[in-house]
């Protein structure tokens, strides 16, 4: 398909459902957003920078410093109480669960994809059946719903070997097993309904498009770095951090994932929403791993670090299928987020230690697993904080980072010393070098 059938690359201001002749909503209105994580902070923090009055269902200490939260699942009744103008959901689970549908039946603007839509996510057989079927590239698969067809399914691949659980499962669904012995464990650990993929060799990327169900407006690539040790090690997360730079993917490449990718899903879907194509990029192309059907949790954090475009009239123009002629604009520089995460995590967690630094570490730091306790900020799950900076170029972000990761502390905090370090190379050989003590 020609890249010339998805309109996506066109001025923003011709936009004229609520906006002035300057691109911009005539007034503020009350945003609804639903989520308590880093990525909902940071999606806040845009739109409160924009003016718009912010509502967070259930929400974080972080997103209670910008406007008042609701403490309630009930999201329907949350906007209906407070005349909502949009809401824009954040995590996958009420998505999968219906809640577009839900406000769209009830009249009310939403941001996100239909229930059916959100199965991309919701189920990787789905989704793997999915690609297939629309010839979308991806790794070679099995689909297996017993333990004992998974492990008898094992005798097609090589090692390593890629298993994924069916449903849900916050990021961590994912084993990579590097021998038989392991990946007969991940199957049982992650059976009966799951996928079995072949190894892809690459660099990973996540493609983040907003779309209405016809029109697509694709937002900077970004870098994500899911295992929870340096050097990619250790168990698979939610996300350790991320940057964006201006330099993943080079525009033809973008187009290319626009072509082949995120229009192809949106023409047979009727895609409404953030698409998220979490990308190998392999020697014969990029190739798909998994659909998110939400914004990224941690790529938000630096898109919306580096995004340089009134955000809530792009929101506003997605919800009412408005986004043709509207384009984002970004910041020249690299934006990186640096996940600090609570003592245990991936596995079992601590909660209810106390955090101090935040105020003083001299950039924006975005709250996900907080609360507040007798004595302050207190952690409250896996992944606590999202330090976020930017630089004149990707290494200086990185450091500006680093250094205020310094000033914040809270017993069992971890984190990883590499956020960033594939992209130095895109930045010529001054900048290879280490970027974190």
């Amino acid at each position: 398909m020609s890249g010339a059938h998805y309109n996506h690359l066109i001025a923003l201001d011709h936009v004229s459902y609520i906006l002035t002749c300057r691109g911009k909503l005539a007034f503020p209105v009350k945003i609804l957003i639903i989520g308590s994580g880093g990525r909902e902070h940071a999606i806040a923090w845009r739109l409160a920078q924009e003016g718009h009055q912010i509502y967070g269902a259930p929400g974080n200490p972080g997103i209670a410093e910008l406007g008042p939260l609701l403490p309630t699942t009930d999201y329907l009744a949350a906007a209906d109480s407070i005349e909502a103008d949009l809401t824009v959901v954040g995590p996958e689970i009420p998505l999968v669960a219906g809640v577009v549908d839900e406000f769209r039946a009830a009249e009310r603007k939403i941001v996100g994809p239909a229930q059916d839509a959100a199965q991309l996510e919701g189920s990787k057989i789905h989704s793997k059946q999915f690609m297939r079927d629309l010839r979308i590239p991806t790794a070679r698969y099995a689909r297996v719903e017993s333990v004992e067809a998974g492990i008898a399914a094992l005798a097609d691949f090589d090692t390593p070997v890629v298993i994924k659980a069916d449903g849900l499962a916050a990021g961590k669904g994912v084993i990579i097993a590097q021998d038989r012995a392991e990946a007969e464990a991940a199957v049982r650990v992650l059976g009966p309904r799951l996928v079995i993929e072949e190894f892809l060799e690459g660099e990973e990327v996540s493609f983040i498009a907003l779309c209405d169900g016809k029109n697509i407006v694709p937002l900077e690539a970004t870098q994500d770095h899911k295992a929870v040790g340096d050097g990619d090690s250790g168990p698979n997360t939610g996300g350790m951090g991320a940057y964006c730079d201006g330099r993943i993917l080079p525009a033809a490449d973008a187009q290319h994932v626009i072509d082949t990718v995120i229009g192809p899903v949106v023409e047979a879907t009727r895609f409404t929403g953030f698409l998220y194509a979490g990308l190998m990029m392999t020697a014969d192309g990029p190739k798909v791993l998994e659909f998110n059907v939400r914004l990224g949790d941690p790529e938000t954090q630096p898109l919306m670090h580096r995004l340089d475009s009134p955000f809530g009239e792009v929101l506003m123009a997605s919800a009412t299928g408005n986004l043709a002629g509207v384009s984002l604009q970004w910041k020249p520089q690299p934006s990186v987020c640096v996940v600090l995460a609570a003592a245990g995590y991936p596995g079992q967690i601590r909660t209810g230690d106390l955090i101090t630094g935040i105020q003083d570490c001299g950039t924006q730091v975005f709250q996900a697993g907080t609360k507040q306790g007798p004595k302050g900020l207190e952690t409250a799950g896996g992944r606590v904080l999202g330090v976020t900076a930017s630089g004149p170029d990707l290494a200086a972000a990185a450091a500006n980072a680093y250094s205020a990761v310094q000033k914040i502390h809270f017993d069992g905090m971890h984190y990883r010393h590499d956020i960033a370090q594939k992209g130095l190379k895109r930045w010529g050989p001054g900048t290879i070098r280490t970027i974190a003590p």
